[in-house]
């Protein structure tokens, strides 16, 4: 039996697909219980438990040969992270008391950089989980393809879309979610004991401009990229709701100058195998059966 928390998320669902095709037994951890009843229809076993609550996580994680371990992304942070470090706090509280067989937890690019930005986060949460006496492996994930959710509706209505990644014939590491779920269910499924980074990343690395041309060619229009300029992210942040955007320009200056990037050689990074049109296709796809196109 093996934990996945995130289960409703693109990861989490993923691993979960990957494990049950497997025949492996799973169990979902879910925030909210009317979620669970998809997941209890394909054979999972499912446990209600908030990501900072202790107690409800031990009950999720005890006798389980695994656990996958998501902390739900914070955008707009308070300043030193308090959700973060609150929710970690209940993961290690439940992790020593419940000693599953191996924790895989998914971290990210730029994780060990100590320069102020949003990743930060996932940096302390390594900090504090490296600790537990279970073998534990950080899956270290390059930028997700998916984020490009946010390009189709532009894409399709204007053929222009706004890039904070930039300049725009920069290559970025990128990963489609897919990817990140197989290797994740991999990584719970092999041996191995002590503390692992794995840095995962696409087959190849993509530029704004190459996601542009994705787009063109699945829509069948010309789309093109532009940047918005580094000087109207606060202002563009805090009309859109952001308290605190500091910690989201910071990290976006880090892809930006190159300074948030994965800590071991290039080279030895794992591959993903899935393209970035596979994803933009699948972007498009769902954007149409929402009824949004």
């Amino acid at each position: 039996m093996y934990a996945i928390t995130g289960i409703t998320g693109p990861v989490g669902g993923a691993l979960a697909r990957a494990l049950l095709a497997a025949r492996v037994p799973v169990r979902a951890v879910l925030r909210d219980a009317a979620k669970g009843a998809a997941w209890a229809e394909r054979g999972c076993q499912v446990v209600i438990a908030d990501m900072s609550d202790a107690a409800a996580l031990m009950t999720a994680f005890v006798g389980t040969k695994g656990a996958f371990v998501l902390i739900p992304p914070v955008f707009d942070p308070a300043p030193g992270f308090p959700e973060v470090r609150q929710i970690t706090a209940a993961l290690k509280e439940a992790l020593v008391t419940a000693r599953p067989g191996k924790i895989v937890c998914l971290s990210t690019i730029g994780a060990q950089v100590t320069r102020p930005n949003l990743l930060n986060q996932l940096g302390f949460m390594e900090q504090v989980l490296r600790q537990l006496p279970v073998p534990i492996a950080f899956l270290r994930a390059a930028w997700f393809m998916e984020n490009s959710a946010w390009d189709v509706a532009p894409a399709r209505e204007t053929g222009v879309v706004p890039s904070f990644l930039q300049p725009l014939d920069k290559p970025v590491p990128m990963v489609a979610t897919e990817d990140i779920g197989r290797v994740a269910a991999e990584l719970l499924r092999e041996d191995w004991s002590g503390r692992r980074v794995v840095e995962l990343e696409g087959p190849r690395r993509v530029t704004p401009n190459e996601i542009a041309a994705a787009f063109s060619k699945i829509l069948g229009r010309e789309v093109r990229m532009e940047i918005i300029p580094r000087d109207r992210w606060e202002a563009l942040f805090i009309s859109q709701g952001m308290k605190n955007p500091t910690p989201r320009i910071q990290m976006l200056d880090g892809f930006n100058e190159g300074w948030i990037m994965f800590e071991g050689d290039p080279g030895r990074s794992l591959k993903g195998t899935i393209e970035l049109d596979t994803v933009i296709r699948r972007l498009v796809a769902d954007f149409q059966s929402a009824g949004k196109g």
